[in-house]
């Protein structure tokens, strides 16, 4: 059961539900069962329908695993937590004011002086006659704690059904598959989604994992399998190997020197805590956690794994020389010379022999040398011997030596490194080349840092940086023109749904929140189709009650370049209102945040965009487990004037989930188009305990960068002109379509550029 269960959670991400039968077995004139009749019912009150093959393929499961499958699905939508907010019938402000908590706080440092007229909560609070109507609240006003829960929500509201098809085990093996293979990091809801596949799947013997961090999941994965000879087929170079050990040791796969990251750690304790001695302590917590020692299974393991590189031993020892000294220290901890005077370990001591005499040359080191000596026809011919390096240095080689013969160097191996790289400097070569454009940046230390311009643009005028983007572009199209060109296909005709034209094709925007109900990408657009939209966020799943304070807001841009804040210190403002305050969780089932919209009022203030945020107040990060999102439907969404409940999961639009590996102190997850009427999901994490912490900026910069990305529906225009396919107006017509469902795997999608 719970190996189904995991199965159907993979599943569902690509709106689907598993079964295991043959999909030839389906009886597709059969008659619908009582049992399925109830169950689709139940489906729809979640916000669900079901295609006619799955709803003929249900005919033959057993009413237990219905039962357990409607389980599941309350479950994932959060149909038994606790939604209750802090206000009862919060759509009508309670007009409390700072007045009033003041006259609360002096109450209650005089209550024991003085005999106050009021009423005493559960708390310990006394809240003064004439300050907060407290007939008005589930909780005390004053501190935010919740006295009252509910275990009921509303149900079947929405205007719209979320499609769910019948995937079978040939399906999955295809998912699982696709997410090995994908040429685009996964983002942490198809990291979740591949752990949980490769601990019930067995790897494929002819798969080939291009992405590090990939291979990183893949090899932690089987060693903790103990499939320790496997995983070690998968590292081809001693870098495979470091980083391998640097992943394990910090849950991160790009190299960074240990300095530099104790240095990293520092800063950002500072930043949240204050630049005291204290700093010292995290920098000593970091050399704690980087301290090297290893057991002698794991010695033994990299031991072998490095004996049995398939690369040439001097090829190996170059490739340790960028991170000598890391290297350096893990000799000795691993105890590899002990290891390579054993037998059988001949190769490893060849490589430990040549690596300490320095009996090898460097790439890096000539390459350096040439450039500084201003040798372009040296510098451009090394970089062609290592295209994705060239890739790599493109933009910066052309401001030191020349668009013209750069570019020519360039398009001369333009074919022979990944398309995914391609496609990077196409989306990035604007905002690169424009000398007023910031560029946002996302390192693996957190947070999210502004780029101002390269100042060398400066010496080039505005032709020449125009050249130099078109000429990037060009190359992409014409490259991924002859890749396409050049693959088989008995296709005529394709069919490309609009909307795909406004999906950014997502390479390099790595989404660390997981979402369980759908796998959209960064930068999808979804459309408003009533008058409001009302935001949620749940914490405290699974915690004892205590004191953890989580933050749901949004930022109002207005046309006159003015905002308006909704938020725990704003509960109304134009266009907007909260639900209250809540600082406390109570038992295991968590609390709840809301925050309405509506469109008309924020047209009628000629608002721009809202920007929405969850953020911690309390010490730490954000909440495990915290979920936030939007509702939306072309009904009215009905509101609890008792409880003030006001969550429908059949009106959820888009909903992500906080995981542990992913804790950042505030989190924006979306952008209302008010003109557009179109919400813009995105992820930027930021470094604020409140919402005024927020780097418009930042933003701004980032919603540019997904503007500019090339989208789902230009590539594939531009698979259609290379293969000379024609396009029709319905997937019925066409030999290759895609639709909407197909875009909801990121991993599919990615094969487009997987050549």
């Amino acid at each position: 059961m719970e190996n189904i269960q995991a199965l159907n959670s993979v599943a569902l991400r690509y709106q689907a539900i598993y079964l295991d039968i043959n999909r030839d077995d389906i009886d597709m004139t059969s008659r619908i069962t009582t049992p399925v009749a109830a169950f689709a019912a139940r489906l729809a009150e979640n916000g669900f329908g079901m295609t006619e093959e799955l709803l003929h393929a249900l005919n033959d499961v057993p009413t237990h695993a219905l039962v357990d499958i409607t389980r599941f699905i309350n479950d994932v939508m959060g149909i038994e937590l606790n939604w209750t907010p802090l206000v009862k019938g919060w759509n009508i402000p309670t007009g409390e004011t700072r007045f009033d908590h003041l006259v609360t706080l002096m109450a209650n440092l005089l209550k024991h002086d003085m005999d106050i007229p009021g009423t005493t909560l559960p708390c310990g609070h006394l809240i003064p006659n004439g300050t907060f109507p407290i007939e008005r609240y589930n909780g005390c006003p004053f501190c935010g704690t919740p006295f009252r829960t509910s275990d009921w929500v509303y149900k079947g509201q929405g205007s719209k059904l979320k499609l769910l098809r019948l995937f079978t085990s040939d399906d999955l093996h295809r998912v699982f598959r696709a997410l090995l293979e994908s040429a685009t990091p996964l983002d942490a809801t198809q990291k979740d989604s591949l752990l949980q596949l490769l601990q019930l799947m067995p790897l494929p013997e002819d798969v080939d994992i291009s992405m590090k961090e990939t291979l990183m999941l893949v090899v932690s994965q089987l060693v903790k399998l103990g499939q320790d000879q496997q995983a070690g087929t998968l590292l081809r170079t001693p870098t495979d190997v470091l980083r391998y050990l640097w992943y394990e040791k910090t849950g991160q796969v790009q190299i960074i020197e240990p300095r530099t990251l104790i240095g990293h750690a520092r800063k950002l304790y500072s930043h949240l805590w204050g630049p005291l001695d204290r700093g010292v302590e995290a920098q000593e917590a970091m050399k704690q956690r980087l301290r090297l020692k290893y057991d002698r299974r794991t010695c033994r393991r990299i031991a072998g794994w490095l004996n049995e590189l398939p690369m040439s031993v001097p090829q190996a020892a170059e490739a340790m020389n960028p991170k000598r000294g890391m290297w350096v220290r893990m000799i000795h901890a691993l105890r590899l010379g002990e290891y390579s005077r054993r037998p059988g370990y001949e190769r490893l001591a060849h490589l430990l022999d040549i690596f300490y005499k320095h009996d090898y040359s460097t790439w890096q080191g000539r390459i350096e040398h040439a450039r500084h000596a201003n040798d372009t026809a040296t510098v451009l011919g090394m970089l062609q011997q290592r295209p994705g390096m060239f890739a790599r240095c493109l933009f910066a080689t052309m401001l030191h030596f020349g668009a013209d013969p750069v570019l020519a160097a360039f398009e001369a191996v333009s074919d022979q490194m990944p398309a995914r790289l391609l496609l990077s400097l196409c989306n990035s070569a604007q905002d690169y080349f424009d000398p007023k454009q910031t560029r946002l940046a996302r390192p693996i230390t957190g947070g999210t840092h502004v780029i101002e311009p390269n100042a060398l643009l400066v010496l080039c005028d505005e032709t020449e940086r125009e050249l130099m983007v078109q000429g990037v572009m060009d190359i992409y199209q014409q490259s991924m023109q002859r890749r396409y060109a050049a693959q088989p296909t008995q296709s005529r005709t394709i069919y490309i749904h609009p909307q795909l034209h406004n999906i950014p094709l997502s390479v390099g925007d790595r989404s660390t929140t997981i979402q369980d109900t759908s796998c959209a990408l960064m930068g999808t657009r979804f459309a408003v189709e009533g008058e409001q939209v009302r935001l949620f966020m749940q914490w405290g799943k699974g915690l004892h009650a205590q004191h953890l304070d989580m933050d749901l807001s949004c930022r109002i841009s207005l046309a006159d370049g003015q905002t308006a804040d909704c938020a725990y210190y704003s509960l109304t403002c134009v266009g907007a209102k909260h639900s209250g305050d809540i600082r406390s969780i109570p038992e295991m089932v968590g609390t709840a945040e809301y925050i309405e919209l509506s469109l008309p009022e924020l047209e009628a203030a000629n608002a721009n965009y809202v920007v929405f945020t969850c953020n911690a107040y309390s010490y730490g990060s954000i909440s495990p487990n915290l979920v936030v999102g939007w509702m939306n439907s072309s009904h009215p969404m009905r509101l609890s004037e008792k409880t003030g409940v006001a969550y429908d999961p059949s009106c959820v639009q888009h909903m992500v989930r906080i995981s542990e590996s992913n804790l950042s102190k505030g989190l924006v997850f979306g952008v209302l188009d008010v003109k557009q009427r179109e919400i813009v999901w995105l992820e930027m994490p930021f470094l604020g305990q409140t919402l005024q912490s927020l780097n418009a900026e930042a933003i701004e910069a980032l919603l540019h960068r997904l503007q500019q990305k090339v989208t789902i529906g230009q590539l594939l225009t531009l698979k259609a002109q290379a293969q000379t396919l024609t396009l029709v107006d319905t997937p019925e017509q066409a030999d290759e379509a895609y639709t909407l469902e197909w875009a909801l795997d990121p991993a599919e999608v990615t094969r487009l550029i997987n050549l």
